[in-house]
């Protein structure tokens, strides 16, 4: 067992990562050879992401083991890194090219709880409950590596991608407060504290974590084993503090070393630590946990070091995308770098689009107006002005989406007194986030309906396993995923183009971005000569009847645009109206009034209907 980042084992995994090789992998009765390193996709905007919560997505060997698949369980329910190998074609038909795994590393052994993997107690090892036989991993952790190694291998094989989700914030509950326990209040001096032995008791002998410490004790790698790499300050401020009951580490404590100066000891051994996992496992990208409460100039380094690792091996379009959970401002301050600033690293490639989270899933429930997310767009333009990335304009990457495993609430909502009430808007909200700027990326178990809700995490947490048909290939929501994922494949425009929110107009002479509730959100998608254009009714009651303003000049040759997608089955047929005579009047998104000729679509939608639609050329 690996216990120390410098661990000559550690080196020569990084060595042999530069020593490109073929594998072989059977894959449905095939064997199937592969580069490994696996070559980066050229434009992860060609990647839709499939976000998969380990032990509770599939575990083909027994069912959940809290019994009801959508209960609040709180303990591990039993999912494994099987379980996902054996449903990678499931992902893939459904038209996903990625997936994110929630985290892989080991936690703390004595707490049943962590099952989401965000407590990590050893760095260097992989989750023995995430194995087909979990005391056999115990046991034998290569058993386990294993098994990870192939469902990434066999991702892989299949043409798709993997993203690690990992943590540089925190560790698990690795030492109690003294006289608190596993939490305490917040204070601006460190605390006395007890390091965890092996069952996870706290040792009034250990005020410091002791070097030959068992492997299931205290933390690792070994040069973590340290006070100081720890704020001990309790819960509170989460720049300074603990997240709830897992320990803060001390990203920021540097030491000055005689020749090269300031040295950063915990932020090199999260460094190292990623490098091996990158070198070891062959991921294709980090989702980064907790990104917001780390160091803004760690984050840069950070970016940047596992990037030029990463090309150093051949993986040349490595992804890092960070989840800081606020507004534009904030994520400015994480993602890339500003070109104001003298350095030559680039940080992290982009972010979790919260922005976009706070509005589209009540803008297409008809709870805000369309103009909201035009307003966010606008100022993110602002705000990201001085920001570039390694992949070019930062948020064209973002990585978006309708809800997450941090939620307490599913997007699909059923109304107990009418079930199926809502379920349009499942397929307007997918097409909404296939069509708008970025990558995106779907919550496991959407495609078979589920819609927890409650005042636990867990709500929305299911053993989608456990739920009857649970891989139904045939769902409605799955079949409309399938086919927008499918339009947003062939369609360049939708994951290149330029994007332009329309006015929209009942009468063909009043235009102007839908500024109330349940309103008509419009948008196109430009590149060259294409544009696709993206209409949604968010009403719930009410038919809409209307304009649709189109791109005056790229449209002069236009014969028309055709219909690509609608999820009511008797859509109504879209017609080019020109209006080169009759002079509209166009509110444009800085209250200014435009006049002239128009271009646009005459349209007519029931309620919660999306059309996705494109001009002939």
């Amino acid at each position: 067992m690996i216990t120390s980042v410098n661990d000559p084992l550690i080196q020569v995994c990084l060595d042999q990562a530069r020593k490109p090789r073929m594998v072989t992998v059977e894959v449905n009765g095939k064997s199937v050879s592969l580069p490994r390193p696996f070559p980066s996709p050229e434009d992860w905007r060609d990647i839709p992401i499939y976000f998969a919560m380990i032990d509770r997505f599939n575990n083909p060997a027994s069912g959940p083991k809290g019994g009801l698949w959508n209960t609040a369980y709180s303990g591990f329910q039993g999912g494994t890194f099987e379980g996902i190998r054996q449903r990678l074609d499931y992902i893939k038909n459904m038209g996903f090219r990625a997936i994110w795994l929630s985290p892989v590393l080991k936690n703390c052994a004595y707490n049943p709880y962590t099952y989401h993997g965000y407590g990590i107690q050893n760095f260097l090892a992989i989750e023995p409950r995430f194995s087909s036989n979990p005391a056999k991993a115990r046991k034998d952790p290569n058993f386990v590596e294993m098994e990870l190694e192939r469902l990434v291998e066999d991702a892989h094989a299949r043409g798709m991608y993997v993203i690690f989700d990992i943590v540089l914030n925190h560790t698990g509950d690795v030492f109690e407060y003294t006289g608190f326990g596993s939490t305490a209040p917040w204070v601006r001096e460190p605390y006395r504290v007890a390091w965890r032995d092996a069952n996870g008791s706290p040792r009034s002998d250990w005020p410091e974590p002791p070097l030959d410490a068992p492997a299931d004790a205290a933390v690792l790698p070994i040069e973590l084993r340290r006070n100081d790499f720890f704020r001990r300050r309790g819960q509170g401020d989460q720049t300074n503090g603990d997240f709830d009951s897992l320990k803060e580490l001390a990203t920021n404590y540097f030491e000055i070393d005689p020749v090269y100066g300031a040295i950063y000891p915990v932020r090199e051994t999260l460094i190292r630590i990623y490098q091996y996992l990158l070198a070891r496992f062959d991921p294709d990208g980090y989702r980064i946990d907790t990104l917001k409460f780390v160091e803004p100039d760690f984050a840069l380094e950070f970016g940047n070091d596992i990037r030029e690792y990463a090309l150093s091996i051949g993986k040349k379009n490595f992804f890092t995308f960070g989840e800081v959970y606020d507004n534009e401002d904030m994520i400015s301050r994480y993602i890339g770098r500003n070109t104001s600033e003298s350095t030559d690293m680039v940080g992290v490639d982009a972010a979790l689009d919260f922005p976009l989270f706070f509005r589209l899933p009540d803008v297409v429930k008809g709870q805000l107006p369309p103009t909201r997310l035009a307003e966010m767009y606008a100022y993110r333009h602002k705000a990201q002005r001085g920001i570039i990335s390694s992949q070019g304009e930062a948020s064209n990457y973002f990585v978006t989406f309708l809800d997450n495993h941090d939620q307490y609430h599913r997007f699909y909502f059923v109304d107990p007194e009418n079930p199926n009430k809502y379920d349009d808007q499942v397929a307007m909200g997918i097409g909404c986030l296939f069509t708008l700027l970025g990558i995106p990326c779907l919550y496991y178990g959407t495609e078979q309906g589920l819609f927890g809700s409650g005042n636990q995490l867990e709500y929305v947490r299911e053993a989608l396993w456990g739920k009857p048909d649970a891989f139904n290939e045939s769902h409605p929501f799955y079949q409309a995923i399938h086919k927008i994922a499918a339009i947003r494949a062939t369609q360049p425009a939708l994951r290149y183009g330029r994007l332009y929110f329309r006015p929209v107009s009942g009468d063909g002479i009043h235009f102007g971005i839908s500024k109330t509730v349940e309103g008509v959100l419009a948008y196109s998608r430009l590149l060259s000569d294409e544009e696709v254009l993206i209409v949604a009714n968010t009403s719930v009651h009410s038919v809409w009847e209307g304009h649709v303003l189109v791109d005056y000049d790229l449209n002069a040759r236009t014969p028309g645009y055709e219909l690509l997608y609608c999820n009511h089955e008797a859509a109504a047929e879209a017609h080019l109206v020109e209006n080169p005579d009759k002079i509209s009047s166009v509110l444009l998104e800085d209250g200014t009034i435009s006049t002239g000729p128009t271009r646009a679509v005459k349209i007519k939608m029931n309620p919660m209907e999306i059309q996705i639609l494109r001009n002939r050329i």
